[in-house]
């Protein structure tokens, strides 16, 4: 029996390689492989000598040929591949070790152009793949994890783990094109290229999924130029819809520039709040649904200082998420067994992607992300009555809470805080009935702000609860209707010409 050994990854192939030798196999190997083993004296062929053909090409060329491919495609069950062998001066090889060059640890040292292209490997996936489609006749290791496994299936019945190999074989070189593909695409984007390709790679199985009777697991990007890290600093393991729930958070406050706050319950906000301060900006959230907090995960986006951190220790929090936590914050918060802290230092850097995701029948849909905030070049300030500046900075903070929310939606807001938000209605005047009742007497004197447009019977409830400020999108064909009753009205009504649905 013959292996063929040539791997980037060197850990264990010393004793994984001796131990088959123990048991009669005979190895050849290449370059930096066949030097390391040769030097522990273990008895190595050259692969140059198999294929009378030196390497060439700085070691572009070295496995590339038909006593390298011929040996491990042929067909032990088929004579006429036998009696080529054979008559070609091939022998067999059962057996191929592989792992490929450092591509995506090139990628992680920003490593230059020229350096990640001279670690694509070619023969490396050759071998794989080839060894892999004949896996009935060929072991395919591509993962020092298996060589164990490996060593106690190479007598008996054993097809149904040589299979087991090749899968994961194919998953690797699968993988593996990817982030070269990736790293292309980024360097010469295309909006939406034809083939999109995405590989990720399993972080960790996990509690249970949304419910109890479900299982999940977290699967993180593999192309790690475009991974957001993140460290759990404190608290048990985060579950599927902690995950979700960050993702939301930190998905909202990364549109603020003061110190904010954003709560969130079930991915949706339960309140809003900015501030001077990083604590007056969680003072004003939690002030807007003290009951709907609790359970909550916060998301603030200054380091968490000890005069927040004693806020927020006084309610029960599943997990704060922020870019970093003072001493005495830390010190403060972990006193809590439960909650989970997570420090997000580069979560500004959530745009930069530009693309977001969702599944949908066979297959997905992809679009731009929501980046766009605030354009005062797009108002349209419709209505006879103008904002002041200080109400003009209340609409901004307003309209942009309503990318945080789920549509159909509203915001009430004032002094850079949202006092109710309707949302997820069918219906508009739902959602604004909703966010009224919740805010009570505090909506006098407030600001609304809506994803999306809205009718007469809207701006009607708004005028009743004492709300005269306004900002919407505009777009419908029953805009002047609204405008006339703002100015019949003494209504402030701006149209953004921005909409922020979110479904």
């Amino acid at each position: 029996m013959r292996a063929l050994i040539s791997v980037f990854n060197k850990e264990g192939i010393v004793e994984f390689a001796r131990k088959l030798a123990d048991r009669n196999w005979e190895i050849i190997s290449t370059g930096g492989t066949f030097k390391k083993l040769k030097e522990v004296g273990i008895d190595v062929i050259s692969v140059d000598s198999v294929t009378g053909f030196p390497e060439i090409l700085d070691g572009r060329v070295k496995t590339l040929n038909p006593k390298i491919h011929g040996g491990i495609l042929a067909r032990r069950d088929i004579n006429e591949h036998m009696e080529t062998l054979k008559n070609e001066g091939i022998e067999t090889i059962d057996m191929v070790v592989n792992n490929l060059y450092p591509f995506e640890e090139k990628l992680l040292e920003k490593a230059n152009h020229d350096t990640m292209i001279e670690n694509i490997d070619i023969g490396g996936p050759s071998m794989i793949r080839a060894a892999a489609k004949n896996y009935r006749d060929v072991f395919i290791v591509t993962d020092p994890s298996d060589y164990e496994e490996v060593l106690n299936n190479l007598d008996g019945d054993n097809l149904e783990f040589k299979e087991y190999l090749a899968k994961k074989a194919f998953s690797y070189t699968a993988h593996y094109d990817t982030i070269i593909s990736n790293y292309f695409l980024k360097r010469l984007p295309e909006e939406f290229p034809k083939y999109l390709n995405k590989s990720y790679e399993l972080s960790e199985e996990l509690r249970y999924g949304e419910n109890p009777h479900q299982k999940a697991a977290f699967y993180e990007n593999s192309y790690t130029p475009d991974r957001i890290s993140y460290n759990v600093l404190h608290g048990k393991q985060i579950s599927y819809n902690n995950l979700n729930d960050m993702y939301s958070a930190i998905n909202a406050v990364v549109n603020f520039e003061k110190p904010a706050a954003v709560a969130i319950k079930h991915t949706d906000p339960c309140g809003i709040g900015t501030g001077e301060t990083l604590e007056e900006a969680f003072i004003k959230a939690y002030e807007c649904d003290d009951e709907s907090i609790f359970g909550g995960i916060i998301a603030l986006n200054r380091e968490v200082d000890e005069k927040t951190a004693n806020h927020l220790s006084k309610i029960f929090l599943e997990i704060v998420v922020a870019p970093s936590f003072s001493k005495e914050a830390f010190e403060i918060l972990t006193e809590k067994k439960n909650i989970r802290l997570i420090e997000v230092p580069e979560f500004e850097r959530l745009y930069e992607g530009g693309k977001r995701f969702k599944q949908v029948l066979n297959g997905i849909i992809i679009q731009d992300s929501d980046d766009i905030v605030w354009d005062e070049e797009k108002l349209s300030f419709v209505s006879d009555r103008k904002p002041n500046e200080k109400e003009l900075e209340e609409l901004k903070f307003a309209f942009t809470c309503c990318k945080a929310t789920f549509s159909n939606s509203v915001v009430i807001a004032k002094d850079g805080g949202t006092l109710a938000l309707g949302q997820g209605e069918t219906k508009r005047s739902w959602a604004v009935e909703e966010a009224i009742d919740r805010a009570g007497e505090k909506a006098k004197g407030a600001v609304l702000a809506s994803d999306g447009f809205f009718f007469r019977d809207t701006i009607e409830l708004l005028d009743k609860a004492g709300i005269d400020v306004i900002v919407q999108p505009g777009g419908s064909v029953k805009d002047q209707e609204v405008i006339d009753y703002a100015n019949e009205n003494g209504i402030c009504l701006v149209f953004t010409n921005i909409r922020h649905f979110r479904h």
